[in-house]
């Protein structure tokens, strides 16, 4: 079936299909039916990529320009986080070891798992599928709940304050990243 573009809207030629009539004596059901999945047929149909000149129009004249932020550098800026954030428990908190050791296994919590998750996408290197995504992320999130699980079985002295306000200050490094393009 070939489609005419058109400057019209999926919603105008619908109207439009629907004042013509379809020259069928179809019942309602049956023509109900038949819009629907009209509708459905010209929604994948109408899919038309921007031109560089409308993106940069949409987007700014920066917008083919590939990403400084790699996930490695995501992961290098989790790590100085979680550092950073170490020393300040380390410095303020009283008595300071067990919070300071439990602030670093909190970003470590957070970096870790992703610094996986880079290392299997840098290992594939252009033979990214959503399937292997998937995996990855999968990983990722076995790996942080196994890490979770494992500090609160063996690591008796932890204090979860500063804990999880680490991991959280270390997860935030990605909304970072998205601002830092």
């Amino acid at each position: 079936m070939a489609v005419k573009a058109s400057n019209q809207t999926p919603q105008q030629r619908h109207d439009e299909h629907r004042e013509n009539g379809s020259g069928s004596q179809a019942t309602d059901g049956q023509h109900a039916m038949h819009d629907e999945a009209w509708d459905a047929e010209q929604q994948d149909n109408n899919i038309v990529p921007l031109t560089r000149a409308e993106a940069e129009k949409l987007f700014g004249p920066n917008v083919s320009r590939p990403s400084r932020v790699t996930p490695f550098k995501v992961v290098i800026a989790q790590m100085v986080l979680s550092l950073g954030a170490t020393l300040l428990w380390w410095l303020f908190y009283k008595p300071p070891g067990d919070a300071a050791l439990s602030a670093f296994l909190g970003g470590a919590i957070c970096w870790v798992p992703s610094a996986l998750f880079a290392a299997r996408l840098k290992k594939l290197s252009g033979a990214q599928t959503a399937m292997s995504w998937m995996i990855g992320e999968a990983l990722k999130m076995g790996t942080t709940i196994a890490m979770f699980i494992a500090i609160a079985f063996w690591y008796h002295d932890v204090r979860w304050i500063p804990l999880l306000v680490t991991y959280l200050i270390a997860l935030k490094t990605y909304w970072i990243a998205l601002a830092w393009r």
